[in-house]
């Protein structure tokens, strides 16, 4: 490959940046308030050029929230050009428009603009998940009953913070004055302010360094060298179109049939080195529930991340540069009116597992012309956020609960982790505990319910809250009508569920979204995570695996023998029977 700067200086300015934006986020958690950032790492550090294209990201990040930023940057620029408006030094802008290229609107991004000589040479960005963005009901996810984008909390098109370095005290007044939390909220938005300024001065000393000729040539190599990648890894699939359909619950109570049992569809068209990616056959935007999807910001990082972490595992290729040439053979089109292109204002705050579905059904698509590179079907995630008034103070938390990944070619999937576009942390115990009126009475792995395969799928957890006082809870979910799906030969996972048992006595199963609900002291809700599909044949599982998994107590005796084909006496295998079983099938 032809390239503009000597490869081994653009090695070092590419080392020098990945340590930027590192640094960024490392800051940026350590000087947050919430554990949704603090501790989850629901955030994203990124820097880009002048036009808003992303150079690196935070490792730490989540795809969700570095993937967007080069929208962010794009939606600042298009108001500021709509304005009159222009960027000068000193400025910092926040920005959550989700039809102006953010995620969803409590994803909030700060972006800081870096000069060199005069002139604009880039972007240093921060985003965010905050747990209250003045919504109607307490909380950022849960809100699953907005009508349109504006019941859904306050909006911010590339709102000016600070001009010429000057806080501009009125839109922070406006900020604490409606927002719930505010010094938590707030309080990490000067986190991402501050974070975002450590790495417009790093980056503007680097340019100083080396001259912004050296620096955008060895980027521009780097953007190449990216692209390169994944070209040649599209090019190894075989020319022709590649199709899928999967389904989210909607919402399972509605008596509503078109708010429900919803198709997502995807026909990936491979031609040299190029993706196309078309959704159409995708169900309908929902006008009044907020599970619609921007394509820019969710449905383009759904798809990003999902061909990236397929057709370039970092197990095999290892740290590749993280930049917008990954994203360049891939084009992306979505009907518009359909829960993945929706029309302005339809609400899109609860989009989060809508979006993982799209991951799910890209990977579904593409995983006959690579089968040994996919996983069978993942589990969906689910965010609960629990709210209430404790000493005279209101207080929000967010817990993501997690899935599962199928399993895969040679492994296992993943037990009780986030999935494909999601990968954040979950909250300590402890922390828990300590901070909220909460009580977590159990955290451990179900039984008897991943999908069986040569390879199993994740087993999904079960956790348990019970509240220490009067409060309130939202549930934002998906996955409990539909079974992650199986491939070669592997049998379907297990869905989610989630059941609320009240301390007055009674019982209730609840559906994957609540809006906002009172519950009692002592009321104790329960959420049983997905199980991944299962990959390739069960009986062809080892049964040495089986038997481990009996040990572990993730299946019994009795699953072995009818899911595997695995006969056991007491703790040892009893191959006769068991080939004998196996024979049978």
């Amino acid at each position: 490959m032809q390239t503009r700067v000597d490869p081994f200086l653009a090695a070092v300015i590419h080392g020098a940046l990945e340590n930027i934006a590192i640094e960024m986020g490392h800051k940026l958690m350590r000087m947050s308030y919430s554990s949704i950032i603090r501790e989850s790492e629901d955030f994203g550090a990124a820097l880009t050029d002048a036009t808003g294209r992303q150079l690196c990201e935070c490792t730490m990040s989540t795809p969700l929230q570095s993937g967007p930023i080069p929208g962010y940057i794009a939606g600042i620029l298009r108001e500021l050009g709509k304005r009159g408006d222009k960027v000068g030094p000193g400025d910092v802008f926040m920005h959550n428009d989700p039809y102006g290229g953010a995620s969803h609107g409590p994803d909030v991004g700060f972006a800081v603009p870096i000069f060199h000589k005069g002139e604009l040479a880039g972007f240093s960005v921060t985003t965010a998940h905050h747990l209250d963005i003045g919504a109607l009901t307490p909380g950022s996810c849960g809100i699953v009953d907005a009508v349109d984008t504006y019941a859904e909390g306050l909006q911010f098109k590339a709102v000016r913070v600070y001009e010429a370095g000057r806080k501009i005290e009125p839109v922070w007044q406006i900020l604490r004055s409606n927002i719930r939390i505010a010094d938590l909220v707030v309080g990490d938005m000067e986190a991402q302010v501050a974070a975002a300024r450590i790495g417009a001065e790093r980056y503007a000393a680097l340019l100083d360094q080396y001259g912004l000729d050296t620096v955008t040539g060895a980027y521009e190599d780097l953007l190449d060298y990216s692209e390169n990648l994944m070209r040649d890894a599209i090019a190894r699939i075989p020319d022709g179109r590649y199709n899928a359909r999967t389904f989210i619950d909607g919402y399972l109570d509605s008596p509503d049939p078109a708010l429900k049992e919803l198709p997502i569809e995807v026909t990936l068209t491979v031609k040299g080195s190029d993706i196309h990616v078309d959704l159409t056959g995708t169900a309908p935007q929902t006008p009044n529930k907020p599970i619609n999807m921007p394509l820019v910001g969710t449905v383009d990082c759904a798809v990003w991340l999902t061909l990236r972490s397929i057709l370039l595992d970092s197990d095999v290729y290892g740290a590749i540069p993280q930049n917008s040439g990954l994203t360049r053979p891939i084009t992306i089109f979505a009907p518009e009116g359909c829960l993945a292109n929706p029309i302005f204002p339809a609400p899109v705050i609860a989009r989060f597992c809508p979006g993982n579905a799209v991951a799910d059904t890209v990977m579904k698509a593409i995983a006959p012309a690579v089968p040994q590179q996919v996983s069978a079907g993942i589990g969906n995630l689910r965010v609960m956020a629990f709210s209430g008034v404790s000493q005279g103070a209101p207080w929000v938390h967010m817990e993501i609960m997690e899935g599962a990944y199928g399993g895969r070619h040679g492994k296992d999937g993943m037990d009780a982790v986030d999935t494909l576009y999601a990968n954040t942390r979950n909250n300590p115990i402890e922390d828990i505990e300590s901070h909220l009126p909460l009580r977590v009475l159990n955290y451990e792995l179900r039984e008897n319910v991943a999908g069986a395969g040569a390879s199993r799928g994740g087993i999904g957890s079960i956790r348990s809250f019970e509240l220490l006082e009067d409060g309130a809870v939202s549930i934002e979910g998906d996955g409990q009508r539909f079974r992650p799906w199986g491939f070669l030969g592997g049998a379907d996972g297990s869905p989610a569920k989630v059941h609320l048992l009240r301390a007055a006595g009674g019982t209730e199963d609840l559906p994957s979204k609540i809006p906002y609900r009172h519950l009692a002291k002592g009321d104790r809700i329960t959420a049983y995570g997905p199980c991944g599909g299962g990959y390739g044949d069960p009986m062809t599982r080892d049964p040495g695996a089986v038997l481990d998994d009996v040990l572990n107590g993730l299946i019994d005796a009795q699953t072995a023998r009818s899911d595997y084909g695995v006969a056991l006496d007491g703790n040892v295998i009893d191959h006769a029977a068991t080939r004998t079983l196996r024979g049978q099938h």
